[in-house]
């Protein structure tokens, strides 16, 4: 989030647009697949190679994904504002698909008990892959999911409600893609700048707590923006309608 608030400075844009980017920036990059893909990468053969496509096949598809969606609302003139059909139709959808995932995360953790989410067992078998078609995947995985794709398209939506010029929307694209890369980018960087031999502890105890309790996070955060994005489409339909 600090990458987008310290736009600011630089350039005239509007702070609550910051703030609210980076949330769900930091919300889409939390992702527990590839966070522990990327783990296993940066553990086996050609750490940096392997690792470095990864991490840079996560910021290519968040730039392209709300690229693509913020051309789209723009070539259907869809109306953004607060108080429109559309933002308040989409504020509840992404309420509604947030506080669903967060149950079922909360729910399916308390179901397994002490053991491993079964997601676990598949990521072995993703890291085998060729590089291209796990970069293929990993790419599908990103935004398949209703929810990131809900805040991805909140997030263009945001865009497009601000009314800032198309070089601004390029900027603030890559500054919130920027930031929902950060929790991929602090432990390739930590392999890149202290070493594999010196991080491989290091790499191993956060997968391993990854496993325990990334879906409760998951929830957690889920939950949070459910509840943000349920005040702001009730607050959108006491609004006249535009």
């Amino acid at each position: 989030m600090s990458i987008l608030a310290n736009a600011a400075s630089s350039v005239s844009l509007p702070a609550a647009l910051l703030g609210e980017l980076g949330a769900f920036a930091l919300a889409v990059g939390f992702s527990p697949v590839h966070l522990g893909l990327l783990f296993l990468l940066l553990l086996g053969p050609h750490p940096l190679r392997r690792g470095g496509w990864f991490v840079a096949g996560w910021l290519f598809t968040s730039v392209l994904t709300v690229t693509l969606l913020v051309t789209i609302g723009h070539g259907l003139l869809l109306g953004m504002e607060k108080g429109s059909v559309h933002r308040t139709g989409l504020d509840l959808l992404g309420a509604g698909a947030l506080l669903a995932l967060g149950l079922r995360e909360l729910l399916g953790r308390s179901a397994a008990g002490d053991q491993p989410p079964s997601w676990t067992s598949q990521l072995d078998r993703f890291c085998a892959m060729p590089l291209p078609l796990l970069l293929g995947l990993s790419g599908v995985l990103q935004v398949i999911s209703p929810e990131d794709l809900f805040l991805y398209a909140k997030t263009a939506g945001s865009l497009l409600a601000s009314g800032l010029g198309r070089g601004q929307e390029a900027l603030i694209t890559v500054l919130f893609s920027l930031a929902s890369t950060v929790l991929l980018l602090v432990p390739f960087a930590a392999v890149l700048l202290l070493g594999s031999d010196r991080v491989l502890p290091l790499l191993k105890r956060a997968k391993t707590w990854l496993f325990e309790r990334g879906e409760l996070i998951v929830a957690g955060v889920s939950l949070l923006l459910a509840g943000y994005l349920g005040w702001q489409g009730i607050d959108g339909l006491l609004l006249p309608m535009s």
